[in-house]
């Protein structure tokens, strides 16, 4: 009898223990105790997953220490491309760029126009205990802009003429002839990005911050393209005396998985006749 209420004080006693906790850093969360960084699990088995004596099994958690140099590939950017239209339309140089146009002729049509982001690389580089950082890399900028009124790009501009007309209002869809159902200017873009990231939360993969920079991109591809009831499907490629090089602030903010960019071009995005500012915003899917 003696040796059974020993034995029950004994248990009484682990168990209180195990119950308790430690201000020094020891938890009790039901069956799962912690010491710092090292877990206690209480269970009816052993640390072999049998059935045991040994009722107790230890696991140390695993702490995120980033590298002074990270880097990240293929990093996609979903979200909306639009502009601001500063352009004075009763101007010579409107007017020479774009007859007859007005402040509708470059409208868009609400949540159509998108831009994507496909960068290739990506890096970055502690400078100050992982909580300032460097960002840079490269990839692809693609914007589609798509219009209400039925314009046209042409591609083939009169040579004879110092600043030919690039815009044009369709005369068919007065005249009733003919119908647009898409139409759209595809902007793309070689970008570099180079920004300076904070990092809140340095010992977090799912980091909390945010990135401020700047952006160069390059032109490589420009193109008009429609669709309409007679012609059906029509690409015009050409730069439209878009300018070649976009330079851009850009920004970025990490709220653990949820990622938000933005950016917006230091000058408009035409060399000459229109002053028309493009900007995006949207989603980052990034494992950073």
């Amino acid at each position: 009898m003696k040796r059974i209420i020993a034995m029950c004080i004994a248990l009484c006693t682990v168990m209180t223990g195990f119950a308790q906790v430690d201000s020094t850093g020891t938890q009790n969360e039901g069956d799962t105790i912690r010491v710092g960084g090292m877990v206690i699990i209480r269970s009816g088995k052993g640390a072999d997953g049998k059935n045991g004596r040994h009722g107790i099994s230890y696991r140390t958690r695993k702490v995120y220490k980033p590298s002074n140099v990270s880097t990240n590939w293929g990093i996609i950017d979903l979200g909306i491309a639009n502009y601001v239209d500063n352009t004075n339309y009763g101007s010579a140089e409107a007017q020479a760029y774009a007859p007859g146009s007005n402040e509708n002729y470059f409208d868009l049509k609400n949540g159509k126009s998108i831009n994507v982001n496909i960068w290739i690389v990506t890096q970055k580089v502690n400078l100050i205990k992982h909580y300032v950082n460097l960002k840079y890399g490269v990839g692809l900028e693609l914007n589609n802009y798509r219009y209400k009124a039925p314009i046209r790009y042409d591609d083939k501009p009169d040579a004879n003429l110092t600043n030919p007309p690039i815009v044009t209002l369709d005369p068919e869809v007065a005249l009733g002839n003919r119908h647009y159902s898409k139409n759209k200017l595809a902007a793309d873009y070689l970008t570099v990005p180079l920004m300076l990231n904070f990092n809140f939360t340095p010992n977090r993969q799912r980091a909390f911050g945010l990135s401020a920079g700047v952006s160069a991109g390059f032109l490589y591809s420009a193109r008009n393209k429609t669709i309409t009831s007679d012609e059906g499907k029509r690409k015009a490629k050409d730069d439209f005396d878009l300018e070649r090089w976009k330079l851009s602030y850009v920004g970025e903010l990490s709220l653990g998985f949820l990622k938000l960019y933005g950016s917006y071009a230091f000058k408009s995005m035409y060399k000459r006749g229109l002053d028309i500012t493009p900007y995006t915003v949207g989603f980052r899917i990034s494992n950073w």
